[in-house]
């Protein structure tokens, strides 16, 4: 009996030791300050309650804050830890940001760095701000002279009696705001467009150099003779005048011989086959007039075949004898 007491108690205090053991995550996180951030302070997720403050602790120039989270919540292993201050006199909790959402969670003895934290500006810190602010706007700064007052005054002169304008240019803002917005498909095709213009002139960038290089020497040159281009373009259009002037005091004569002009080139369309005849033909003509030419005796020689201009009326021809035979 007395063994059997020994073992219960001791299975006993083994079971309670199991179930009674602390099995919420444990974090660490590392702030810039901490104010307003206590023990039993509460871990939030998406505004739902999820863990307390466990401790925290100054370590040098930042303030180590420790605590625990419940494992069933999906917690993103990459989360970031921000101290949430709800109104100016409320107790400030830590919240943490982002969610698993499948991917990789927090594990236990997890450690978030000072870089992914963040906590809120204090008011006294808001205060400084505001009255540096306001000095630096003041009668001691800029306002010295007068000139920010100035300045407001100027501006409410312009804007004086121009409500209605401001309001009809607010309105077609907003109009366009609204067309651009109808048109963003159109609009980010022009822009992938105008990326592409602008990457191909990136690879050509020497190309472009170039040429622009050489626009500069073209420029240089006619700015050295502006004043003969000058003169030039005062010619040319004097020029132009007088063949305005010519036109216009002989244009039935111009009509009457550009229509002569049109039946000419009708008939050279007509015949081009006999005049593409005879310009095959005349080389060969030229060539053999050249070759006839005797210079010594200063005349044509050539050779006909008598026979081809015969015909079968016409008598025979004699027959030379030569050595005795005919």
């Amino acid at each position: 009996m007395a063994i059997l007491a020994v073992l219960g108690v001791v299975t006993a205090g083994v079971l309670w030791w199991i179930f009674s053991g602390d099995d919420r995550l444990r974090v660490t996180a590392y702030f810039g300050r901490a104010v307003g951030v206590y023990v039993g302070s509460d871990v939030q997720v998406l505004g739902v309650r999820v863990g307390t403050v466990d401790s925290v602790t100054p370590r040098g120039d930042r303030v180590e804050v420790v605590f625990t989270v419940d494992p069933a919540v999906q917690v993103a292993q990459d989360t970031a830890a921000v101290v949430v201050a709800p109104s100016v006199v409320s107790d400030r909790y830590v919240q943490l940001t982002d969610l698993a959402r499948g991917g990789p969670r927090l594990a236990d003895g997890a450690v978030i760095p000072q870089s992914r934290t963040a906590t809120p500006v204090e008011l006294d810190e808001l205060y400084a701000s505001l009255d540096t602010l306001v000095s630096a706007l003041g009668p001691d700064g800029a306002n010295s002279n007068g000139a920010l007052s100035e300045l407001l005054d100027t501006g409410a002169a312009n804007l004086r009696g121009n409500g209605a304008a401001i309001n009809e240019s607010v309105r077609n803002f907003a109009e366009a705001a609204r067309t651009l917005s109808g048109s963003s498909k159109d609009l980010f095709a022009t822009v992938d467009e105008l990326a592409e213009f602008t990457g191909m002139l990136a690879g050509n960038d020497r190309q472009i150099a170039e040429v622009n290089a050489q626009l500069d020497q073209v420029w240089r040159t006619l700015a050295a003779d502006r004043d003969e281009l000058s003169t030039a373009l005062n010619t040319l259009g004097g020029a132009l005048g007088d063949i305005q002037a010519f036109i216009r005091d002989n244009r039935e004569l111009i009509k009457s011989n550009v229509d002569k002009l049109a039946r000419t080139t009708q008939q050279l369309v007509d015949h081009r086959a006999s005049l593409a005849e005879a310009l095959d033909v005349a080389p060969l003509a030229v060539t053999n007039a050249y070759q006839a030419f005797d210079p010594d005796s200063g005349s044509l020689q050539g050779r006909s075949n008598l026979l081809e201009y015969m015909t079968e009326d016409d008598p025979p021809l004699p027959v030379p004898i030569v050595g005795g035979a005919r």
